[in-house]
């Protein structure tokens, strides 16, 4: 060892030339992986450190649309606690000039905020802002409704004047307003505007400042205790953005996820790059073995230099991705939910050195293997026909470990291991199918019939040469395109399900919060109103799920993409008969004149997701009151519609009895939508009229900042393809020079030889192409299909777009190797040889 440690050392003195490759490879991937780690690391920690000022306290009490009583505040105050309550919903802002857009309100104590400082422009104390009929508003409210500080708005029935815009929210995460913006108010000043009725869309918070010392997880146990019969919601600090935290660990686990494929990918120029490097080292090796070293010893100086400038491009990954999220931590503060925590965090970075090493170690080995089982002789005749070797014995032993651990470590370290699981298997499939393709391709190549022209046989005969890099060049740029393409398709999947798979009939308006006796006056409107051509309504409750056969709600184990039902209140309707357009897929609906024990039509997606069957009891807190609703039918709810659908549809009797309001949607010609939303909100203060036009819109704007930002990550991918495909074709850059100089001087021309490298070239970014987009096709079906659980279409164009991509890409490094092979003299290398 020690022999080949000085060895090792002194051939190192000369320099990496033959090794960048794999230098700049490995630094990419870990550099990706360090970067995800750190960034997520540094935004989990901002939402432990901050976690009182985004909930607005030490305990949040969610009441759902009932107000919270009394004698919580003064089980609170009796303890010690500061609290502060928020009423949050949804509502027209009125500008004097008639225009009118949907907020999203918060209605604010005096005690507003607990935790941090609320500011203003211009600046100015909270009461001085909202105090008197005040309003704050953000500032994109003031663009479009054309108003300025000072001028009245009318929020329902009320008056109020616009102090200014709100310049900070510190109990409020970043999040994108798909509804509208924010605009803030005094609570007292709520029940002026009218919009706080019963069974109204609308949120009441209660926030807690406990006393220092104060133990929140018992605090929270004992409010339990004292308030058993309650379905709120309590959060405490730690756990005051979980749905935050839930998005960035799924995006976290994406973006680690394509920052392995770099590095996988980054693998095959570590193999391609180790390769090539002991093929321009084959003269000392060959001269090593005939001197008497023994395969060991060459294979473990090759080893020791890989290695050790592997570790060299792990520590160059390991800067650049500590680095990286402190410089895209300014770019992305609007995007960031709260403000990263600077630092270098040892366990980030940790993983990423172990993926690293663990890739370079795997993707070494085999080439490596060759220094032990090829004798010098063989050594010298390898430049022209390479031999081949088969790992045996301990080394294929080894090799497999390598492997087994690199997928564990992955499994291990990701938060949904089936998901880690399935992205493992799918890369080594998507690896494996290259490889094969590369195969296949060079067979093909080899019985093709012959080319009646000249340069396109030579092209051909490239691709089965004797040491063709065929399936290497496939690999090495197919899975940076596969991903890419699966990327596309998803982002343009999920762009056709909300733009271009919309019905015709869909409706233009949701109007939300009309009162009972509010329906005969909204009827009457549209009436009035031309351009008006259907009109659908429902009654609505809002309905908190407490418990699912028993099991607390924040206790049932439901899917991942099911447990949204679970959290905060849900549409709850009745009918006798089923809705227009209902498929029952399970159970029967009740008779029109049942009068029994509450029943219920529950949706099918989310039974499958919560194990809910026929039969099963659901329990609701509607209006204080829990209510158990066994489930009778499950119903497949075509969503798409846009028309009134509920999670949730009771029998009439008990709920009908009960305070609610109705939902309409209102379909209107184009030309008349502005007047229809003015005459009934101007009718009916508090009714809320949501114009379904906008709201996609912003709807699409964030599928396409959330599609620009999984192709730059996907990107990486094909950055490391292009940087592996760049070290192939150098490594058989040797071999084309001496091709081009004996073919020249056999009489062939520049043109000829160009045209026979661009064929070949051509065609391995065809077959790539091709392989791409069907790794992509399938991927992307898997993901939307599985993993979203939405229908999947076939995008023809943009798997074209994928194929040729891949041949320009191929043939723009194919020419820029033939080029300077071409511009080889052939006196000196004739004379060499």
């Amino acid at each position: 060892m020690m022999l080949a440690l000085r060895l090792a050392r002194r051939e190192l003195r000369g320099g990496v030339r033959g090794l960048r490759i794999v230098l700049a490879c490995l630094a990419l991937g870990v550099a990706a992986i360090a970067a995800v780690g750190t960034l997520r690391e540094g935004v989990a920690r901002g939402l432990a450190a901050d976690g009182s000022r985004i909930l607005g306290g030490d305990i949040e009490v969610q009441g759902g649309s009932q107000p919270l009583p009394e004698t919580l505040r003064a089980w609170l105050r009796a303890r010690g606690a500061r609290i502060s309550d928020v009423v949050t919903m949804r509502s027209m802002l009125v500008a004097p000039s008639g225009e009118r857009m949907l907020v999203e309100l918060k209605a604010v104590d005096d005690a507003w905020p607990l935790v941090g400082t609320a500011a203003f422009d211009p600046p100015q104390a909270l009461a001085q802002t909202l105090g008197g009929q005040g309003i704050a508003v953000e500032g994109l409210v003031m663009d479009r409704l054309g108003v300025r500080p000072g001028d009245t708005l009318r929020l329902g029935h009320l008056p109020m004047q616009l102090r200014g815009t709100a310049t900070a929210e510190p109990d409020r995460v970043a999040t994108p307003s798909i509804f509208g913006p924010r605009a803030l108010i005094a609570l007292a000043d709520l029940p002026a505007t009218g919009l706080e009725q019963p069974g109204a869309i609308l949120e009441h918070r209660l926030r807690a400042v406990l006393p220092a010392g104060a133990d929140t997880g018992r605090m929270i146990r004992d409010l339990r205790a004292a308030f058993p019969e309650q379905g709120w919601r309590l959060r405490e600090a730690r756990n005051a953005a979980p749905a935050v935290a839930r998005f960035i660990d799924r995006t976290s686990l994406f973006m680690t996820l394509v920052g392995l494929t770099a590095l996988l990918v980054g693998g095959i120029g570590v193999a391609n790059g180790t390769r090539a490097w002991l093929e321009a080292r084959h003269r000392s090796i060959a001269t090593l073995r005939c001197l008497g070293a023994s395969g060991r010893l060459v294979f473990a100086v090759a080893l020791i230099q890989v290695m050790a400038l592997s570790a060299l491009g792990v520590l160059a990954g390991l800067a650049v991705g500590a680095a990286l999220p402190a410089l895209a931590s300014r770019f992305l503060r609007d995007v960031l939910p709260v403000p990263p925590v600077p630092g270098v965090f040892p366990a980030p970075l940790a993983l990423a050195a172990a993926y690293g090493l663990l890739t370079a170690a795997t993707f070494a080995l085999w080439p490596l293997a060759r220094t032990m089982r090829i004798p010098g002789a063989a050594l010298f005749r390898d430049p022209l026909v390479p031999a081949r070797v088969r790992l045996r014995g301990p080394l294929l032993a080894a090799n497999a470990v390598l492997g087994a651990g690199l997928v564990g470590l992955t499994v291990a370290a990701a938060d949904d291991r089936g998901f880690a699981l399935w992205f493992c298997a799918a890369a080594a499939g998507t690896l494996g199918l290259f490889r094969a393709g590369g195969w296949a391709m060079t067979a093909l190549a080899a019985r093709a019939p012959h080319a009646g022209r000249p340069w396109a046989r030579l092209g051909l005969s490239n691709l089965h040469r004797p040491g063709n890099a065929t399936p290497l060049m496939l690999v090495s740029l197919g899975l940076g395109l596969s991903t890419l393409a699966a990327v596309a398709l998803i982002q343009g999947n999920l762009r056709r399900q909300v733009l271009e798979q919309l019905p015709e009939r869909a409706p233009s308006f949701f109007f939300i919060d009309i009162q009972n006796d509010q329906m005969d006056r909204f009827r009457q409107v549209l009436t009035e109103q031309p351009g008006v051509q259907e009109v659908q309504e429902v009654p609505s409750l809002r309905a908190r799920v407490v418990a699912v056969n028993g099991v607390p709600a924040d206790r049932v184990r439901a899917t991942p993409d099911t447990t949204w039902a679970l959290r905060g209140d849900r549409g709850l309707t009745y009918a006798a008969r089923p809705p227009e357009g209902t498929r029952l897929v399970a159970g029967q609906w009740w008779p029109a004149d049942y009068a029994g024990p509450p029943l219920v039509s529950f949706d099918a997606n989310l039974a499958k997701g919560w194990g809910v069957h026929l039969g099963d009891t659901i329990r609701v807190n509607v209006l204080g009151r829990d209510i158990d609703l066994r489930v009778a039918s499950l119903r497949d709810i075509a969503w798409r519609t846009l028309g009134i659908n509920f999670t949730l549809i009771a029998s009439p009797g008990l709920l009908e009895r009960a305070p609610h309001t109705h939902i309409a949607t209102v379909r209107v010609d184009p030309a008349s939508q502005g007047a229809v939303l003015r005459a009934v909100t101007d009718a009916l203060p508090n009714v809320s009229g949501i114009r379904v036009e906008d709201v996609l819109r912003t709807v699409s704007d964030l599928l396409g900042q959330i599609g620009a930002a999984l192709a730059a990550t996907g990107s990486l991918t094909l950055a490391a393809g292009a940087l592996v495909l760049a070290g192939a074709v150098a490594a058989g850059q040797s071999g084309r020079i001496r091709q081009a100089v004996i073919l020249k001087s056999l009489g062939a021309t520049r043109a000829q030889i160009r045209a026979a490298w661009l064929v070949e070239f051509g065609l391995l970014g065809a077959c790539a192409g091709l392989i791409a987009a069907a790794v992509g096709t399938a991927a992307s079906y898997g993901v939307v299909h599985f993993v979203m659980g939405t229908d999947w279409a076939f995008l023809p164009g943009t798997l074209a777009a994928t194929v040729l991509s891949c041949i320009v890409l191929m043939l723009v490094f194919g020419y820029a190797g033939t080029a300077a092979a071409l511009r080889a003299k052939a006196a000196p290398l004739l004379r060499n040889e």
